[in-house]
């Protein structure tokens, strides 16, 4: 089942497909329907490969990572509702596997008792986008502590929980109904572009 065609294809960017062409085609893997799966991953595997290969990580690395997203995927479908973005979660999972692995060999490479986060190895050897996203990180986790405590943890749950939580398990944690996680989303987002373009 997890398979993708040997050869890269031209298709447009991903922001193109329509969320219910995904819900559909999420709706036909559940009844295990192979043909689904199949356009499923060739929708989305520039974007899977596309993660790690900006990580600088090698085309093995982004082969096996793929792997690892698409058996993430397979795990969650049931839990995928339909107001969700599959490509942010997609992007959202791939950076995870992308950045444990990088971790991980920092961490093999530097001793286990030396901390990555404060090593000046580890920042130098991160070039590129991964600088980059390093940064990017910083940047947003600075305007997630001037948001507010409710915005914070709601924009924590919804992208930053590695457990992936489902809209009616946060809405259970922060007592809110589930019709409001949407709405209440996109003002969290908009003060933290506020906020984030005031640095």
């Amino acid at each position: 089942m997890l398979k993708a065609k040997d050869k890269w294809t031209d298709d447009s960017d991903v922001s193109r497909l329509a969320a219910s062409s995904d819900d559909e085609l999420i709706r036909r893997c559940r009844t295990g329907d192979e043909s689904a799966w199949d356009q499923l991953v060739e929708n989305y595997k520039r974007l899977i490969y596309s993660i790690p290969l900006n990580f600088g990580l090698t085309r093995e690395d982004a082969a096996d990572i793929f792997q690892q997203t698409l058996i993430s995927l397979v795990e969650n479908l049931d839990r995928l509702h339909p107001d969700s973005n599959l490509a942010a979660w997609l992007a959202t999972v791939t950076r995870r596997h992308a950045l444990h692995l990088l971790r991980k060999r920092k961490r093999e490479q530097l001793g286990a008792d030396e901390d990555l986060g404060e090593s000046s190895e580890w920042l130098e050897a991160a070039t590129g986008s991964a600088a980059e996203q390093i940064e990017q990180i910083q940047v947003i986790n600075q305007g997630l502590n001037r948001i507010g405590p409710r915005c914070r943890a709601l924009l924590l749950a919804l992208y930053f929980d590695d457990r992936l939580p489902s809209y009616e398990e946060i809405a259970g944690r922060m007592n809110i109904p589930v019709g409001s996680i949407g709405p209440t989303r996109g003002r969290c987002l908009e003060r933290l572009r506020e906020v984030l373009s005031q640095e």
